[in-house]
């Protein structure tokens, strides 16, 4: 059977990644995986993002294919939870906003740029190579880019951890954005969250 360019997404994802590493202004691009899934669920496409075309999705699924690669077990039952994927939500959209707001105070100049990408807010991984902006770039935009990809590099670490321990998909029970289209279409039918 001859794949479809969607099932190609896959490449996007480890060229985001790469590109985003020797250059953090690529960071910018991830933006295209939090607003192209929640702009399809709110203009009727309901899940189709996640179905067909995230590449995160379709890279731990070839990734955990080999058996080697995943253990391929059961997700426990409180990552399944509706409130443990709230909370982590919660927990994915506090460091978004933590994001901005560090974002702010580089725009307001009242901190400088903080050249380092943080893993779950707590580690600092001195990322020296990746700024590559150039002397034109504003450096609230050079600190976007650097926080962004801090939040993308730590959901793909989570999403490979998940893949590793349960399933190809794990990551996808409880991604944040996934969690969000779901809540669009719930809203969208007249269901409860």
């Amino acid at each position: 059977m001859r794949k479809s360019w969607k099932d190609k997404m896959w490449i996007v994802t480890i060229i985001y990644f790469s590109l985003g590493f020797f250059n953090i202004m690529f960071a910018w691009f991830g933006m295209v995986c939090f607003l192209v899934p929640i702009l399809m669920s709110l203009f009727g496409k309901e899940k189709a993002f996640c179905n067909s075309y995230c590449g995160r999705g379709q890279l731990f699924s070839l990734l955990g294919s080999n058996p080697r690669m995943s253990l391929n077990k059961e997700l426990p039952a409180f990552l399944r939870n509706k409130w443990f994927r709230y909370g982590f939500l919660l927990f994915f959209t506090a460091m978004f906003l933590n994001m901005l707001f560090t974002t702010w105070a580089v725009f307001s100049e009242s901190t400088g740029v903080n050249e380092s990408i943080r893993f779950l807010w707590t580690f600092d991984l001195p990322w020296k190579l990746a700024n590559r902006a150039g002397n034109n770039v504003s450096l609230w935009i050079i600190q976007f880019a650097y926080g962004f990809y801090s939040l993308m590099l730590t959901s793909l670490v989570l999403g490979l951890i998940s893949m590793f321990i349960y399933r190809p998909r794990a990551w996808c029970v409880y991604c944040p954005i996934g969690t969000v289209t779901q809540m669009i279409c719930k809203i969208k039918e007249g269901e409860g969250l």
